[in-house]
């Protein structure tokens, strides 16, 4: 064999050796991970208003007061304005069906809203005098049905009940009649404080902080009846936790 054919056998047996020494390191290289599946992100729970809760509330009544039917319905008088502010506990229960949220809400302010006004004092449509009327209103309660539309974490309610308020009336500076004589013709200088029922309505929107969390901001009218011409605003707003159901 001549120069030549020797170095090419040399250098195929060099290359030889290093295919062979390089799959013998392949060999022992541990295994390449397996390509793991990117992680799945949880969807957000969807919000869902069905529970019963119990909350707080506050706010501002203002409206017109003609309490002299607290006295007797023979009398009658002028109106005039009264406000105040008030605070109270609510509670209620409700359940979601879609986006339509039905239920039952209750609650009782605790008041002080007051006023007065001097006017024409008239018994059985004929007037008798001029007096000062004042009046305090002490609590306002409802029992109210609540239906409403929700998304998501947003609910818009209309609502509408019955309502029951707690006013005392005193009449003072009569001119032309003196009252508490027990004639037929002399109303009693003061009203009994006595409960006296009537109608609330309103519409309100609530937000879910959380899932048991929410605030509120609403307006009711309230008006009490034939026994008690107080017709009421009222602007309140509140805090309700809940529990599910």
């Amino acid at each position: 064999m001549n120069t030549l054919s020797a170095r090419t056998a040399g250098l195929f047996a060099g290359l030889l050796a290093t295919f062979v020494f390089c799959a013998a390191q392949a060999a022992d290289l541990p295994p390449r991970p397996a390509a793991q599946a990117p992680a799945m992100v949880a969807a957000p729970p969807i919000y869902n208003w069905t529970g019963i809760y119990f909350g707080l509330n506050g706010g501002y009544g203002w409206g017109q007061s003609t309490p002299m039917s607290l006295y007797s319905s023979d009398f009658s008088a002028f109106n005039y304005s009264s406000d105040g502010g008030m605070g109270g506990i609510t509670a209620g229960a409700q359940i979601q069906s879609g986006h339509t949220v039905i239920g039952v809400e209750g609650d009782i302010d605790w008041t002080h809203s007051s006023g007065s006004g001097r006017g024409t004092i008239s018994f059985n449509g004929a007037p008798i005098g001029t007096a000062t009327l004042s009046s305090t209103l002490s609590s306002i309660s409802t029992l109210r049905t609540r239906i409403g539309y929700a998304v998501d974490n947003w609910l818009i309610y209309g609502t509408g009940g019955v309502a029951v308020t707690n006013e005392k009336s005193s009449l003072s500076g009569s001119v032309g009649f003196v009252c508490g004589t027990g004639a037929a013709g002399s109303p009693p200088c003061a009203s009994n404080s006595d409960l006296h029922l009537g109608l609330s309505a309103g519409a309100g929107v609530e937000y879910g902080i959380t899932q048991n969390l929410s605030a509120k901001v609403e307006y009711l009218w309230v008006g009490a009846g034939a026994a008690n011409t107080l017709k009421e605003n009222m602007i309140r707003v509140g805090a309700n936790w809940r529990f599910g159901m």
